[in-house]
């Protein structure tokens, strides 16, 4: 499965486009998580997300400091 590929899937599921690659990104993690991805595959397609600008938002601990 390449990015193309992942992108129809995400369409023929959702029936809409994805808004940004940060959308296909989560969507990616869903399909390896149900087994219906590779390992490799799913590396694949995030480096390729991510050369094309997509990021895991990082959360900040609130109690930090506390």
């Amino acid at each position: 499965m390449n990015v193309l590929e992942l992108k129809m899937n995400f369409i023929s599921l959702k029936n809409y486009e994805p808004a940004d690659v940060n959308e296909l990104l989560d969507f990616a993690r869903q399909i390896y998580l149900r087994g219906q991805m590779t390992i490799t595959q799913y590396r694949d397609i995030i480096r390729e997300l991510e050369a094309a600008g997509a990021y895991t938002p990082h959360y900040v601990d609130e109690y930090v400091g506390l």
